[in-house]
């Protein structure tokens, strides 16, 4: 069972703040799963804006933090680290569920299996939870595309 810390997580994504979403891997096993954690704060810049009276995670930016997630899974799964000209897209994105809102001070435990992998299309099955609770539920695809 792998982890990485941030300074690992930084060598396989080109994101960077405030598009970040992965601090920490708590387990990955290569070709299989992978769970990882997203600490939600206040601080957060969408706070300011979504909603100010009621501060709530956007849903896009949950689907992002798997993506993500799913992107180390596939990096780690295929050996490779990020590269500067390729880029893994969002190809789809089927039965997205938002069950209950992501709010500041949650932790956001982002959990990723491999479905299959066919020509270079990668799809997922994709779940995020606060406290066990389910919060988000997606299937996802992604490949990737030289830039």
């Amino acid at each position: 069972m792998n982890t990485m810390d941030i300074h690992e997580i930084l060598k396989f994504l080109p994101h960077r703040y405030p598009l970040l979403l992965v601090d920490k891997v708590l387990s990955i096993e290569p070709g299989k799963n992978i769970v990882a954690v997203k600490s939600v704060s206040i601080n957060e810049p969408f706070f300011q804006g979504h909603f100010p009276h009621h501060p709530v995670m956007p849903g896009v930016l949950i689907v992002e933090a798997l993506a993500q997630a799913a992107a180390l899974l596939t990096l780690k799964t295929s050996g490779e680290t990020s590269k500067e000209d390729t880029v893994y897209y969002f190809v789809g994105i089927d039965n997205v569920r938002f069950k209950k809102p992501v709010m500041p001070g949650d932790q956001l435990v982002l959990k990723v299996s491999i479905d299959r992998e066919i020509k270079g299309l990668w799809k997922y099955s994709a779940r995020a939870e606060v406290d066990d609770q389910l919060v988000t539920e997606a299937k996802l695809m992604c490949t990737a595309r030289s830039v």
